[in-house]
């Protein structure tokens, strides 16, 4: 197939289909040797395409050359880019020069990328230009990258925005020692100097930053990017890091406008916030450092908030394997934190459908237990929950073993668990199923006084199966995530059965 393209490029013709089909064959790594082995080494007559007269066939022919990655051809590609006078093809051609050492051409990159940020472009022709300098940021990242700046400490009070569950913000505010703290709809606002202090409340789930200086921005991009570049973000990020240089952001917008309107609004504030800022600023599309969080206010104008990615948050670093089902670490701190006045110190604790084992190690945080065992039908995720506990260094048992078929010689205290739903593979039926042999198994395994604690998204099903277990009692029923339906349950078994 690839021979077969090749000699009809190289009897021109039908050019752009046979060229894009041979793109697409070089993807792959035996396409792309299969090509190298027939060519063996000359790659002149695609160097030659980029002189053709039809823009697409030198486009696909610089990205064919990027994809080979022949040294020799550098110079090739660096003559077509100079000499190349279509906006959408130049794209193509940086793309291509980033698979190659580029440095014979560095100064002549950095010339053209300051060019295109500093020079207005006609409506028309944006687009491309866009593309081409986002190509020529990712290309000379490698080259002007400094080691990056390593967070070293809040050096007086700041305000710190905590996001919540909004149900529960209470939870969070309890555990805070700082005097100046408000609630607010999304989570909790607190003026500390020990940031690193926060680290030590698991029921949040990301950290911000407001900015001194930049409490509204308009919803014009370039004079957002001026009131940011002027406000006191560059004095915080320099007094809390050390290193030198650029700072390496993302932005995001968060709000009710369209998709095309929020990209569109990022492009032109992150090229409008790099000039502003001298360059102080620029924006990454992998490995930055912070986030500007751009958030749509309801009458009109941004709020920014910042998000540090140099402050570390190793809360949950213990999460080193997960399961598509399995429950974030936030939450389950969240439903333990919730369960507190109904745990005992030093309890025996199970947990039948314990997945990667993130609910066990989470209980573990809240109050020290006694014997804790985790069971899972699936060998995969018991050994992954080994892996977290370990990290975790907490000292839970782990069987792989259907619960139906688990028996144990001493009675729990605490059944404790993230109940299955219905998914593509269990139907909501099995899940009945599942919850009625639960019901009617885990009470005769508890102690007296003993507590289940059920965390489901299928609530439905839950009470259904409850109404037919009348020596169990509800001693306490919370709403989780109201969005995903998720509940909190505490039983009790009522009477001897």
């Amino acid at each position: 197939m690839i021979k077969e393209l090749y000699e009809n490029i190289c009897r021109d013709e039908d050019m752009r289909a046979n060229l894009a089909a041979l793109k697409k064959e070089i993807k792959s790594e035996n396409g792309k040797r299969a090509f190298a082995y027939l060519l063996a080494g000359d790659y002149s007559k695609i160097g030659e395409l980029l002189r053709h007269k039809d823009a697409k066939v030198r486009k696909n022919a610089a990205l064919i050359l990027g994809e080979m990655e022949c040294e020799d051809m550098l110079p090739v590609l660096w003559q077509g880019y100079q000499a190349e006078q279509q906006f959408f093809v130049r794209p193509s051609y940086v793309k291509a020069m980033a698979s190659y050492d580029c440095r014979p051409y560095l100064q002549e990159l950095q010339k053209r990328r300051d060019f295109l940020m500093e020079n207005l472009v006609s409506e028309e022709t944006e687009k491309h230009v866009r593309e081409e300098l986002a190509g020529l940021r990712v290309l000379l990242a490698g080259y002007e990258r400094e080691e990056g700046h390593v967070f070293t400490g809040v050096t007086r009070e700041t305000d710190v925005i905590l996001l919540t569950n909004r149900a529960y913000r209470e939870i969070t505010r309890e555990q805070l020692k700082e005097e100046h703290t408000a609630l607010f709809a999304g989570g909790v606002r607190v003026r500390t100097q020990d940031v690193e202090g926060l680290f030590h409340i698991r029921t949040w789930t990301e950290m911000l930053f407001p900015i001194r200086g930049a409490a509204l921005l308009s919803e014009n991009p370039s004079e957002a990017a001026d009131v940011l570049a002027k406000s006191g973000l560059l004095p915080f990020l320099e007094s809390c890091h050390k290193g030198e240089g650029t700072f390496y952001f993302r932005a995001e917008v968060r709000g009710n406008m369209e998709r095309n309107e929020k990209t569109a609004f990022i492009k032109k504030f992150s090229q409008a916030f790099e000039k502003a800022s001298g360059r102080k600023f620029m924006n990454s599309v992998s490995d930055y450092e912070m986030e500007l969080r751009i958030l749509q206010r309801k009458d009109g104008g941004f709020l920014p908030l910042l998000k540090l990615y140099t402050l570390k948050d190793k809360r949950f670093s213990y999460r080193k394997q997960v399961l598509s089902a399995s429950i974030h670490p936030a939450n389950a701190a969240l439903v333990t934190a919730l369960l507190k006045p109904y745990l005992k110190e030093g309890a025996q604790v199970l947990d039948p459908f314990c997945g990667v084992g993130t609910m066990l190690i989470e209980r573990a945080r809240v109050l020290k237990a006694g014997y804790m065992y985790g069971v899972d039908i699936y060998a995969n995720a018991i050994e992954k929950a080994r892996v977290n506990a370990e990290a975790a260094e907490v000292d839970i048992n782990f069987i792989t073993r259907d619960f139906f078929d688990f028996h144990h010689k001493y009675l729990f205290d605490e059944i404790i668990t993230n109940m299955p739903t219905v998914t593509g593979t269990k139907s909501k039926g099995e899940i009945m199923e599942l919850y009625e042999r639960f019901l009617h198994k885990a009470p005769g395994m508890l102690a007296v006084g003993g507590i289940m604690a059920i965390y489901t998204t299928e609530e439905g099903i839950l009470q259904r199966c409850l109404k037919k277990c009348d020596f169990i009692k509800l001693l306490k029923r919370w709403t989780v995530r109201e969005k995903e339906g998720s509940v909190l349950y505490v039983l009790q078994l009522e009477n001897e059965r």
